[in-house]
């Protein structure tokens, strides 16, 4: 059994994974700094000249608002990052197909995986990420052979070859 984690192209996707964290951190925490700069620019202007800049409340609030939220996702993206690539270090990579049955609904078939036997399961999964590229991405690979590790009680990984990233996805109950 080897771990995902010693696979070189499970380093690549993390990586690529961890570099998009580390972007939105980074670029949250600026637009945040250039927020604050800018209303200390704008008080200053006014206390200097007496003359408002229009809009420039608006757009502070905006920077600031929408730099915490962007710095909010890619501190979870890393929590996400580290917590997987933990699991990755014990886990190995089980091959399968990959079913799409909606924009998020997916089904992981195992490599032996007989769907004419009545007591085999796919791992049901519901991909984690809202974001529509990430979405679009993982459609593309319906019916594809992917790599699936479970990297919780209830959360996995998949990659596939030629793929730069892993996408989270929870494992779902069957109703």
């Amino acid at each position: 059994m080897t771990p995902a984690a010693d696979d070189p192209r499970t380093r690549a996707a993390l990586t690529g994974y961890q570099a998009g964290a580390v972007r939105w951190l980074a670029g949250g925490l600026i637009a945040v700094v250039l927020g604050v700069l800018l209303a200390a620019a704008a008080v200053t202007i006014a206390r200097d000249s007496g003359r408002q800049l229009p809009l420039a409340g608006l757009l502070v609030v905006s920077l600031v608002f929408v730099g915490a939220v962007a710095a909010v996702a890619g501190a979870g993206a890393l929590l996400r990052y580290h917590r997987w690539w933990r699991a990755l270090r014990t886990v190995p990579w089980q091959t399968g197909v990959l079913r799409v049955a909606g924009p998020a609904v997916l089904a992981f078939e195992p490599e032996g995986y007989d769907e004419l036997d009545p007591t085999a399961d796919p791992v049901r999964l519901r991909l984690t990420s809202t974001a529509v590229w990430r979405t679009r991405a993982v459609q593309q690979l319906h019916d594809a052979v992917v790599r699936a590790a479970p990297v919780g009680q209830r959360e996995w990984v998949l990659t596939a070859d030629g793929v730069p990233t892993v996408y989270g996805a929870r494992r779902v109950a069957r109703r």
